[in-house]
């Protein structure tokens, strides 16, 4: 795939494209008749997933209200009560939340709902957004069913400067009011096949999905792309692998996708031997990883190769925040790969996730590189990867997983 090429994909999927919404189809058929483009007969694959539209949520803080943006499948109704901010969850400061509306701090993760809701909190606050942007963007989130189990209060998202200027007053009451439908709807994977020679599969991963305030270029219709080269490349040269790609829907909202699929493809598992997952590369600035979810010995494998090739990259075992995770978890050794950009040069989940994050000759090498990997996974003789994942990450992937809580956090 040639510069132009791989450009010309980031510029005919610059919208946005959030999970189980008609753009998210729209893209999956973008990516299906691209693949047909080259000879490959993908196909797609939908999924139920749950799914909220809020009609209108308010905030109410000591009579004046405050602009935000309803949790969807947070449920509906309206609550007042004393609002408490909870900068730590721990035990002396989870005394206080009982009966209040919670502030947290960012992302609201499942130890910390499964806190406050136990403690009984009765409503809660998150807030998105930099207090350095000049814009008042307020990213819309749901309450993912994996977090609440079953146990729902409401919620609202604000922005962080109106976060701030709350809190350097002295917030007494606050009322959550949020009306929404929640109902099954549909998301969907983009899987496309290569026959090899054995019974053997590796398989190719990446999400193309965004946020709901976000075109997604960096994250990650560069994995996206990426993964489409690897597919035209190998739609055009002999391997000895059985070779599938999988285009992941809903990865933001929680890799729905890649969840979704191997629950649907768990008797094939046993025969992937390795998933090779792209999510976030091509960018301007940043430096190239790769996060070995499998043995230790691959991340000297692929060290080698780096130093063989003439190029950077840092790599590290452990548990990488992707699609190549539930493949992990279900037994199938998996390593994702990315070029990490700073904060200051490179943004996602907001409307500065753009095409101009993107250089093309980056994505270029990095698509060089991995295709270097990929060759050598996709015609191994003997998979060179163990099977078996090491109990060190076995655990990593529980307190990813939510199975266990990391005494660190």
């Amino acid at each position: 795939m040639t510069k132009r090429e791989i450009m010309k994909m980031f510029k005919d999927t610059e919208y946005i494209r959030v999970g189980g919404t008609e753009a998210e189809l729209k893209c999956a058929e973008y990516i299906k008749d691209r693949c047909a483009a080259f000879g490959g007969d993908a196909h797609i694959e939908p999924f139920k997933t749950e799914l909220g539209d809020v009609h209108s949520a308010s905030l109410v803080i000591d009579g004046k209200e405050i602009p935000c943006t309803g949790y969807a499948l947070s449920g509906s109704g309206s609550v007042t009560a004393p609002l408490v901010y909870l900068p730590n969850t721990d035990k002396a400061s989870l005394l206080g939340v009982k009966g209040k509306i919670v502030m947290t701090d960012g992302y609201l993760g499942y130890w910390t709902y499964q806190d406050i809701v136990g403690r009984g909190a009765v409503g809660f606050i998150t807030y998105s957004g930099d207090v350095h942007y000049q814009d008042h963007d307020i990213d819309k989130r749901e309450l993912r069913t994996y977090v609440s189990k079953g146990r729902k209060i409401l919620g609202v998202n604000i922005n962080v400067k109106d976060a701030v200027k709350l809190m350097k007053g002295s917030p007494k009451e606050a009322t959550i009011t949020i009306d929404q439908t929640e109902y099954e709807g549909e998301s969907r994977n983009v899987v496309m096949d290569l026959p090899g020679e054995t019974d053997r599969t590796i398989i190719f991963t990446a999400h193309y999905d965004s946020v709901v305030l976000s075109k997604g270029a960096y994250d990650n219709m560069s994995g996206s792309v990426g993964i489409m080269a690897l597919a035209e490349h190998f739609a055009k040269t002999p391997h000895r692998n059985n070779l599938r790609f999988v285009w992941c829907g809903s990865e933001e909202r929680g890799l729905f996708g890649s969840k979704a699929y191997c629950e649907a493809h768990e008797d094939e598992l046993e025969k992937i031997d390795l998933c090779i997952n792209l999510d976030m590369i091509g960018s301007t600035m940043g430096r190239f990883i790769a996060c070995c979810t499998t043995e230790e010995k691959l991340v000297g494998y692929i060290e080698y190769l780096g130093l063989e090739s003439g190029f950077g990259i840092k790599v590290n075992q452990d548990v990488y925040s992707s699609d190549s995770t539930p493949f992990a978890d279900k037994g199938v050794p998996a390593v994702s790969f990315a070029r990490l950009a700073g904060p200051s040069t490179a943004t996602i989940h907001n409307r500065y996730d753009t095409i101009d994050i993107i250089k093309p000759e980056n994505m270029e090498k990095d698509i060089a590189f991995i295709q270097k990997f990929a060759d050598r996974m996709a015609n191994a003789v003997v998979c060179p990867v163990g099977r078996d994942i090491p109990d060190n990450v076995k655990e990593k992937l529980d307190f990813y997983q939510c199975r266990k809580r990391d005494p660190k956090r």
